[in-house]
């Protein structure tokens, strides 16, 4: 338990923080999610359209530091080798 003014102020701002990167984490997972549905049922054009809406969440889920900025590039990476894997 937190004792000093300080230690209860730095409480109050992590769960702060973790509320908003819970929101973001979760923004970024339906992302990629709408992608990977879209490339299991076949559909290209709406996979491309999908990632283009998923690359930038993961890059600025990355830059906020929500997750690696590797791990994003990775994420990013699969994806659109799985949609040029794709028959037209």
């Amino acid at each position: 338990m937190a004792n000093t003014k300080s230690a209860k102020k730095a409480t109050r701002q992590m769960q702060r923080r973790t509320e908003i990167n819970k929101s973001r984490r979760t923004n970024m997972r339906t992302e990629v999610r709408k992608v990977e549905e879209a490339i299991q049922a076949g559909k290209k054009d709406e996979a491309v359209s999908a990632l283009a809406a998923a690359a930038p969440v993961l890059a600025r889920t990355a830059q906020k530091g929500v997750i690696h900025k590797r791990t994003a590039s990775r994420k990013i990476s699969r994806l659109s080798a799985q949609i040029k894997a794709m028959k037209a």
